[in-house]
């Protein structure tokens, strides 16, 4: 983003217009022009085995799009003036701009009163002059996917030629800096990356990005080729192989560590790291924003370009299909007992060692669908739980002065003078010791 606050204010603002539910929209479905080894999205084209994998054949057509427009705006609670609408896909500007020019108007026509606003989510390699221009038009928030420095981005975010994607996509995003449109990032934590968290960090905030999201690759295939998707939920009972991309949890909380140290010293209240502002938000009490740490989850479904709806963004698999949209409204989807069930899970399906965890509240046991890991009682666990409570020790000192910081009503910011002054005070103590040894 490109003006800075308080620390807690992004959240907070988040949390204050938050709906009753989210709809993750993929108005083109799986289909992208680049071939991530690591994503989890492109074989989801297999559920539809009747489509072609090209744009034409997985647009959503205008009437689903006007009717998921009209019925997204008018299901959200009337005390909410705001209405997010969030763009993924695949890539979902490979639809051009033309199509979201008829979703502007749409949103315009059923908004009702209400304040609009567009998130995209985008790997950036098709945006241009008239792109940026259109996205700073209508105030755009977009999610540039980059995964570090040239050589550590392109290990596996390629095109269907196997070349790298980075030179195309530092083009793009000099083009939104250009015409002020307001962006972030997305980097998905590999097993290259993993090894360079501070050359990422930098990177990172060398090119502008605010606000970091680090995504960790922690994913599992089916070993049976004849499984309709290789990667699977945590419902599979079949033989599974970690993937070459995903990471080892020591990995992870190093990551997370290497950074908070430089962030807490040097960034706190100008950079924003989700991972950071969760913790903290677990620190002082509150029940965690972002899904994955949050005590339960389900309000956040996904709709597939042709109108089927998903209990969840990583659960598109048939089993987890709440239905259609051309056949049932969102309300009846989002907040049916099925989706319910799917939300509460899990909390209720927590180990014994998570319920007796020192932090609990702050991690909750991360997403369920992660929890493939087996703990001495052979109850499931996630996969890097060891990584972040490697992370939540490590940072637990930080996090206990921000949280008392709050309580004084001062910003979280003032620890960064708090650690310079006691690091400096270290500094002449042993200087001390050491002349009088």
């Amino acid at each position: 983003m490109t003006q800075t606050f308080d620390f807690l204010t992004a959240e907070k603002e988040i949390n204050q217009s938050k709906a009753h539910f989210h709809v993750m929209a993929k108005p083109i479905g799986p289909v992208c022009n680049l071939k991530c080894t690591y994503c989890y999205y492109l074989e989801k084209e297999n559920i539809y085995e009747d489509k072609k994998s090209t744009p034409k054949h997985f647009k959503m057509p205008s009437a689903i799009l006007e009717r998921y427009i009209k019925e997204y705006i008018s299901s959200q609670p009337i005390e909410n003036p705001v209405v997010q609408f969030t763009w993924q896909g695949g890539e979902p500007t490979l639809l051009g701009i033309d199509y979201y020019e008829k979703a502007i108007e749409l949103q315009e026509q059923y908004s009702d009163g209400r304040k609009i606003e567009n998130t995209i989510q985008t790997n950036a390699t098709l945006i241009d002059e008239e792109w940026a221009k259109f996205l700073a038009k209508h105030d755009f928030l977009v999610g540039v996917s980059i995964d570090g420095p040239e050589d550590l981005h392109d290990c596996y975010r390629v095109n269907k030629g196997e070349k790298g994607s980075w030179d195309r996509i530092m083009k793009s995003i000099e083009l939104l800096k250009k015409y002020n449109v307001r962006f972030n990032t997305l980097t998905v934590v590999h097993s290259k990356n993993v090894k360079h968290p501070l050359r990422v960090y930098r990177f990172l905030k060398h090119i502008g990005s605010e606000w970091h999201q680090f995504l960790p690759v922690q994913d599992r295939h089916a070993t049976d080729e004849k499984a309709l998707l290789k990667q699977v939920a945590d419902d599979y009972a079949g033989e599974t192989q970690v993937t070459e991309e995903s990471i080892k949890p020591e990995e992870w909380g190093n990551f997370l560590n290497k950074i908070f140290d430089e962030w807490v010293r040097q960034d706190v209240g100008k950079i924003f790291v989700q991972q950071f502002d969760i913790a903290l938000e677990g620190w002082v009490g509150k029940n965690p924003s972002a899904c994955v740490h949050a005590k339960t989850c389900g309000d956040g479904v996904a709709l597939e370009h042709n109108g089927d709806v998903y209990t969840c963004d990583h659960y598109v698999y048939p089993q987890f299909k709440l239905g259609n949209i051309r056949d049932k409204s969102f309300t009846e989807m989002a907040t049916s007992h099925v989706q319910r069930q799917f939300g509460n899970k899990k909390q209720d399906s927590l180990s014994s060692q998570c319920r007796n965890c020192d932090y609990l509240q702050v991690c909750n046991g991360l997403c369920p669908k992660h929890r493939w890991n087996k703990t001495k009682d052979g109850e499931n666990i996630a996969y890097l739980c060891g990584g972040y409570k490697a992370f939540y020790k490590h940072i637990t000192p930080y996090m206990h002065t921000m949280r008392e910081l709050l309580k004084l009503r001062r910003a979280p910011a003032e620890i960064m003078e708090l650690i310079k002054l006691r690091e400096a005070e270290l500094k002449r103590e042993k200087k001390k010791l050491k002349k009088s040894i």
